[in-house]
């Protein structure tokens, strides 16, 4: 096993966030804590970074102002970004990290601040869904 992975689990399994599967070869770990909205959170060492994305939910078919609103959304997000996938078809929530100098509390800041994201902002884009 990797020593990039090995630190994430260690740091995850501090945060008390459930491991749902594992990827050793591509280094990846799925993640869950449902009481903080974290589903199915997808966290990849990819050398010299670490990738976190959760899929959110899928583009309405009626977008509207949607995009406009992601974009706003974005600007009060305390790390990471709502992001589209490449066929713009679904919004994820996306952070990346560095691994060279990855430690406990930023792991945990980017986690946090997808669980403030959806808190702040799950309503809304809730009603966006419904389109």
């Amino acid at each position: 096993m990797s020593e990039n992975l090995d630190l994430v689990k260690g740091y995850l399994l501090d945060l008390d966030l459930k491991i749902v599967d594992e990827n050793e070869p591509e280094e990846l770990v799925v993640v869950e804590d449902e009481e903080n909205g974290i589903r199915n959170l997808v966290i990849d060492c990819e050398p010299p970074i670490v990738v976190l994305e959760q899929l959110i939910m899928e583009i309405p078919k009626d977008p509207g102002d949607f995009y406009e609103r992601l974009l706003k959304m974005n600007r009060s997000l305390v790390h990471g970004a709502f992001v589209l996938d490449e066929e713009s078809r679904y919004v994820f929530f996306r952070n990346t990290l560095q691994l060279e100098n990855l430690d406990h509390n930023e792991l945990e800041g980017s986690i946090r601040a997808l669980s403030l994201a959806l808190a702040e902002n799950g309503a809304e884009l809730l009603e966006y869904s419904k389109r």
